[in-house]
């Protein structure tokens, strides 16, 4: 059976040191960064064996939410577009780049267990802006096709 904790944590590691922004998972990080991720598992779908069988397939879907925010110690500041769309260029190449020569991932997954068989943008959720607190986030969407080793 394929297991979603341990997913979700190399994702959320492979995340942070290819951008070497904070990470929460499914809140924001600890601490009280200015630009960062969330990252929330939105759904979950297995096919080929029943679930007791060790050879489970399963697609995970993830959401990552890149966040620009005011500095706090600087009173007038706020998110910024253009920080915005850095990390969420950054998200994409960590998730879905891959080496021109060999085709292999430049941030591999890697979970005891299982193995990714595909990487694929799913649906851009759009932005929401907060004007009023200076806030910029937006969401990405990504899915996981993943089997048992």
């Amino acid at each position: 059976m394929i297991r979603t904790r341990p997913f979700t944590d190399a994702l959320a590691a492979a995340l942070t040191a290819g951008t070497g922004k904070p990470v929460g998972k499914g809140r924001r990080p600890d601490g009280k960064p200015l630009d960062y991720y969330i990252l929330w598992r939105i759904d979950r779908q297995t096919s080929g064996a029943p679930f007791s069988d060790l050879n489970e397939d399963a697609t995970l879907i993830y959401q990552v939410t890149s966040v620009s925010a005011p500095d706090p110690v600087k009173p007038g500041s706020f998110g910024s577009q253009a920080q915005l769309e850095w990390l969420e260029d950054k998200a994409r190449d960590v998730i879905l780049g891959r080496d021109p020569a060999t085709r292999l991932w430049l941030h591999p997954l890697t979970v005891p267990g299982i193995k990714v068989m595909a990487r694929r943008p799913d649906i851009e959720a759009g932005g929401t802006p907060d004007p009023a607190d200076g806030i910029m986030s937006s969401a990405s969407r990504f899915a996981f096709d993943l089997t048992s080793t």
